[in-house]
């Protein structure tokens, strides 16, 4: 069985989907492994330390594979090279995309959205959201520390005292969990919001402080998956008040609210922008599915009356090495199920609740439920 690791063809990707370490883990369950020629520079991992680990660095990498890995769904150009059948597993970014879906469907490959893998105990280690999205808010505060010109601990000199920055992460999932602790560590005082209230306990642990609207409807605003809810209008303005009045006041906001499937809640309006003192920055990581923040620009940083709107996409790209890292370890957990550890052939149980939730295309079709074509 021949696993292939792609090099991306997109410019702004540095990930890769393999390590040195994911190679020989792969080597050892008897499976051969290709590399396409530099995959991995960006990430600082040279063709040679791929060859060290076992693998071949190949032109031909994917051409005859049985599993082709890679960090983005494949382009037109790079399905032409797949065989038939051929297992291609990336974050597929399966949402409003139905003519990319068709077009894998139609090369005859099955593919695997990694971004869909169930949240339940044993696929805890192939959940490639919290991976990313850990490094994300990690790279998020770094960002606004590097766009504030300010220090962000409080700093006790002979010439004065430079005061703690104030930051607000609006939305706790883990990458503002992760935003919120990389703040704290950074010195930073900090407070957090989130529509749902199991996550108050967990920002507090954090030593941040909770600000929400906690009425009736914020009691129910999870989902069994342990996804927020979309809000009713009412709330929203309520919540919408509370936050404006509180922004007024805060030196750095990191905003991560996403809704799979759906564009990003709109949570910081110009208005609200503009009542931040000059020399505020607000750094927006749903800019991706059109921001959190009104005005945001995917890969800018734009000035709004001295105030420094950030909207890099890809910000666990920016830490390209660490994400590649633990994307590699996703998607060997995953493969690993995929493989009888007998015969070291691939033998894909399309019964198991993983295969299930994340297979998009199969035998010429689009067959998750989720992505069925329109009639």
């Amino acid at each position: 069985m021949k696993i292939a690791v792609a090099k991306e063809i997109d410019p702004a990707e540095p990930r890769v989907a393999a390590s040195p370490d994911t190679v020989k883990k792969f080597k050892a369950l008897g499976l051969e492994v290709a590399v396409e020629p530099g995959a991995g520079v960006k990430s600082g991992l040279p063709d040679t330390e791929f060859t060290a680990a076992g693998a071949t660095v190949t032109a031909d990498a994917v051409k005859d594979a049985d599993v082709v890995i890679k960090v983005k769904r494949p382009e037109a150009s790079e399905l032409a090279q797949y065989k038939r059948g051929t297992l291609v597993i990336a974050i597929m970014d399966p949402y409003g995309n139905d003519a990319a879906l068709k077009a894998m469907a139609e090369a005859g490959i099955s593919a695997f959205a990694m971004e869909l893998m169930p949240r339940i105990t044993r696929a805890q280690v192939m959940d490639v959201l919290s991976s990313q999205a850990n490094l994300a808010g990690y790279r998020a505060v770094i960002e606004a520390a590097e766009a504030f010109g300010r220090a962000f601990p409080m700093m006790m000199t002979a010439a004065g005292t430079v005061p703690a920055a104030k930051v607000f992460v609006m939305g706790v999932g883990v990458a503002g969990l992760q935003a919120i602790a990389t703040a704290r560590r950074l010195g930073a005082v900090v407070t957090a919001t989130d529509v749902r209230p199991a996550v108050k306990e967990q920002v507090e642990s954090l030593g941040a402080k909770f600000i929400a609207v906690e009425d009736e409807e914020f009691k129910q605003a999870e989902t069994a998956g342990g996804y927020a809810k979309e809000m009713s209008r009412e709330y929203q303005a309520k919540q919408a008040a509370l936050t404006a009045e509180h922004i007024k006041k805060q030196d750095v906001v990191i905003t991560t609210a996403l809704i799979p499937g759906r564009p990003a809640p709109r949570l910081v309006s110009l208005e609200m922008v503009k009542s931040m003192k000059p020399g505020s920055v607000l750094v927006d990581l749903a800019v991706e599915r059109g921001g959190n923040v009104e005005g945001v620009k995917s890969g800018e940083t734009i000035d709004v009356e001295g105030i420094k709107i950030v909207g890099f996409p890809n910000l666990a790209g920016r830490v390209a090495a660490s994400a590649s890292g633990l994307y590699a370890r996703n998607l060997l957990s995953f493969i690993e199920t995929l493989v009888d550890k007998s015969s070291k052939a691939l033998a894909v149980n399309w019964d198991d609740e993983l295969v299930k939730a994340t297979a998009l295309t199969k035998d010429g079709k689009v067959i998750h439920p989720n992505f069925q074509p329109k009639a």
